[in-house]
């Protein structure tokens, strides 16, 4: 038998408890497959406590984009539908479990102070969990049948509010989205303007909108011709979206689209 190591020298409390995890345990199965098919990590669904939704995030093998060898990681996440705002955080207490199927107790491990979750920082755990010659042994009961039980305990503590702030976010390599709109018997438009369907495009909802008769310093003498969100009510309040786009209208006798200078979007 692998022993265990209680030496709190790290800063990190290591316990036995009988007691199972008061709020989430996720029974991880077939763990030998997740190496086989290359799946680096197991996540959770979500649970609740304090409030908010959480869950766990398992990685069978280290986590390799921490540099994690010869370990299991193991890591509490604040699901991002109830995650504060950048500029608020909430605090926490919390033990991570895991069960020795042999002797129905469990493996514990916690941090002795609150850890802080907030927008910019959403996970906190363990990346040397339990050394993989340890979790392996079947004499620990941590692996049994290729399954293991995992567990948590979260206690909010408090919510600040760090006054205001904002964040950034840029995407590397953005997908190039196009969506066509068909108008039919221009000619006939009457209204001010018309909005095309909803389409999709970088995580939002966006529309097309014509004014046949022109807008603004343009009425009676353009046509104008608009990209805008189909649901900007949705986005927090200051909240702003930068996109580079384009609009064309294509000459059909020619088959080529006539289109000025594409813009950008915020």
């Amino acid at each position: 038998m692998t022993s265990l190591n209680f030496d709190d020298q790290d800063g990190i409390l290591r316990t036995i408890s009988d007691a199972p995890p008061t709020h989430y345990t996720v029974k991880v199965q077939s763990i030998s497959l997740l190496t086989k098919h290359n799946m680096e990590k197991y996540e959770s669904g979500d649970f609740e406590a304090g409030g908010y939704k959480w869950k766990l995030v398992f990685y069978p093998n280290g986590n390799k984009s921490r540099n994690v060898k010869d370990h299991i990681s193991l890591y509490l996440v604040m699901s991002r539908a109830t995650a504060p705002q950048t500029s608020s955080e909430v605090s926490a207490v919390f033990r991570l479990f895991i069960l020795d199927q042999n002797n129905s107790n469990y493996f514990v491990l916690q941090e002795p102070k609150e850890r802080r979750f907030h927008g910019m920082k959403l996970d906190w755990g363990f990346d040397q969990f339990l050394p993989h010659k340890a979790f392996t042994q079947a004499s620990n009961g941590f692996l049994i049948d290729d399954t293991c039980v995992l567990g948590a305990e979260v206690f909010v503590s408090k919510e600040r509010s760090e006054g205001k702030g904002e964040r950034l976010s840029m995407v590397k390599d953005p997908v190039m989205y196009k969506n066509t709109w068909r108008i039919n018997n221009v000619s006939k438009l009457d209204a001010e303007s018309y909005d095309s369907n909803t389409f999709i495009a970088g995580d939002h909802k966006w529309k097309m909108q014509l004014y046949p008769k022109g807008k603004d310093n343009g009425v009676g003498t353009h046509l104008a011709f608009y990209l805008v969100l189909a649901e900007p009510k949705s986005l927090p309040p200051g909240c702003h979206i930068y996109a580079k786009f384009t609009l064309q209208i294509l000459d059909q006798l020619n088959a080529r689209h006539y289109h000025g200078k594409g813009k950008d979007f915020a």
